[in-house]
């Protein structure tokens, strides 16, 4: 006896997006700064991952980003969904001149090495020196 499948009607539904915090275009090479919600116990803080943004993945719902930091001495990386409620909020510090996608040589490399060269954006406004 040959066994039917059913198939139901919602199958076919794209998912939609989960609300989430509005994250601004970014690209890879800019240094930004994500606010998280951390949730210990039954406290809830903000804590903030600063870092340059390395690559980005996916498109759509599944669509993420990995930001790299170097926190005492050692590499820190950390890849964060863009639908996920646990960013609050994200903030675009400097962007930078890149010809790369992916930026993994980073990886390899450490203090002045890993700078990379800011690039300009129309519009923006740069803040001014303070004179004393």
């Amino acid at each position: 006896m040959a066994k039917t499948t059913e198939r139901k009607s919602d199958d076919k539904k794209p998912l939609a997006p989960r609300v989430a915090a509005e994250i601004p275009p970014l690209r890879p090479g800019d240094t930004v700064n994500v606010q998280l919600r951390i949730t210990e116990g039954d406290k809830e803080r903000i804590q903030a991952f600063q870092g340059t943004v390395i690559a980005i993945r996916g498109a759509g719902r599944n669509r993420s980003f990995t930001v790299r930091k170097a926190s005492r001495g050692f590499g820190v990386e950390r890849i964060f969904p863009y639908s996920t409620p646990s960013i609050v909020g994200v903030e675009v510090k400097r962007h930078a001149k890149v010809r790369r996608a992916r930026l993994y040589y980073l990886r390899n490399r450490s203090g002045r090495e890993a700078m990379l060269r800011e690039r300009r954006v129309e519009g923006e406004s740069r803040p001014k020196a303070v004179e004393s």
